[in-house]
Parts: structure tokens; C-alpha cells; sequence
């Protein structure tokens, strides 16, 4: 009762920004667990703009999709194993224990196997990544956003087991000479993890001017 359009607009618009939000982890866990198909290459290339202007995420997401466009199958699943494969050790781990905490690794992933449990969440039968890949922890960020969860569920797993470890992820992305696809790839998530991280401290910020 006492509903108006305008309310119901403004749900609308929470609601598709929380799908895009859910649509963007999927995306960027989908490119880091396996090489891009041609599928996802031409998925990506045929999507739309992601916000207006030519910086931020908007720029990001044009880079990716320019790289979209050039790359090649073969040489992007060539790249991906060479950059997270490797042979005996990756060029550039996409496990993020080591980046979240240096000096303790194992003590990040034993909280996150604790905060996955408690949820009732696990690796499927099969599947030999680590709960700390790049890819499970934005597939926890989309499972969150997609069943409701309260907000501040979301912002405290996202600065505990995402953001810290993701963001020098990217980095080490951009920084190895090996990366040539993968490093849009990897400025768009990190252009995306930033606004996250943005949206999450402004919401602390209206919570604090309501007390």
C-alpha cells in the first residue's frame, strides 16, 4: 500500500543494477577459470556499453572488448596456460592467499573455507581449483548478490576475501610481459572491483550520517 511509480521504478532500478552486478562477477570468474571460447569472445564483443564516458570501468570494458575482437582461440588458451599454468609453477598465480595475506596464506584460506561452510557452499565433485581462486571467490560474490543477501554480508566478504587479494592479482596481470589478452582482462575486473569497493564505502558512509 502507498506505493507509487516512482517507488516502483526505483526497485526496478535496484534490481537491474544488482543483476549487473551479478552478471559482471560471473563474467570476470568465467575468463579467469578457462580460456575465452570463441562464444565468450563473440558474446563480449556483441554486448553493449558498460556506463557512458571513456574512463573507469566504461573504458575498461571497451579495452576488453577491442581485445575481443583481434583475439584468436588458440593464442588466448596458449596465453592463459602460460600466464596461470605454467610448468611446475604459474607466471602469475590466480590463487589469492598469497596476495591477501603474505605472511600467513593458509590462515586466509582456513577462514574462507570456515565462512563458505557456515553458507553450506563447497567445491563440486570434480572440480580441483581451491576455494581461494580468482574464479570461486567472484562466483561467491554472484551467489550473494543473487540470493538477497543483506548488504553488509556482501561488503564484508567482498574486503576480507576479494578485494584485497584481487587487486594485486590484476596488478601482477598487467605486470608480467606474458600478458596480452589477459590484461584487459584483468583491468576491466579491476576496474569493477574498485567501483565495488566505492559502492560499499559510500553505503558505510550513509549508515554512519543516519546514526
Amino acid at each position: 500500500m502507498g506505493s507509487t511509480v516512482a517507488d516502483n521504478d526505483v526497485v526496478g532500478a535496484l534490481e537491474a543494477e544488482d543483476r549487473a552486478r551479478a552478471n559482471f562477477y560471473g563474467l570476470i570468474s568465467r575468463l579467469f577459470y578457462a580460456p575465452a571460447d570463441p562464444n565468450l569472445l563473440a558474446e563480449i564483443c556483441g554486448s553493449g556499453a558498460a556506463g557512458e564516458g571513456g574512463g573507469g570501468l566504461y573504458g575498461a570494458w571497451r579495452g576488453l572488448q577491442e581485445a575481443c575482437q583481434s583475439a584468436y582461440p588458440a593464442v588466448v588458451r596458449q596465453e592463459y596456460d602460460n600466464l596461470f599454468v605454467g610448468v611446475g609453477r604459474a607466471a602469475v598465480t590466480p590463487y589469492l592467499s598469497g596476495y591477501a595475506e603474505t605472511s600467513s596464506p593458509d590462515r586466509y584460506l582456513v577462514r574462507l573455507r570456515e565462512q563458505l561452510a557456515a553458507w553450506g557452499l563447497g567445491r563440486r565433485e570434480g572440480v580441483f581449483e581451491v576455494e581461494d581462486h580468482i574464479s570461486g571467490v567472484s562466483d561467491v560474490m554472484r551467489w550473494l548478490i543473487q540470493e538477497r543477501r543483506p548488504l553488509e554480508q556482501q561488503r564484508e566478504f567482498f574486503e576480507v576475501f576479494v578485494y584485497r587479494g584481487a587487486i594485486p592479482f590484476c596488478a601482477a596481470v598487467h605486470k608480467t610481459p606474458l600478458a596480452s589478452f589477459y590484461e584487459p582482462v584483468a583491468a576491466f575486473a579491476a576496474a569493477f572491483f574498485e567501483i565495488e569497493k566505492k559502492a560499499f564505502e559510500m553505503l558505510d558512509l550513509a549508515r554512519a550520517g543516519d546514526t
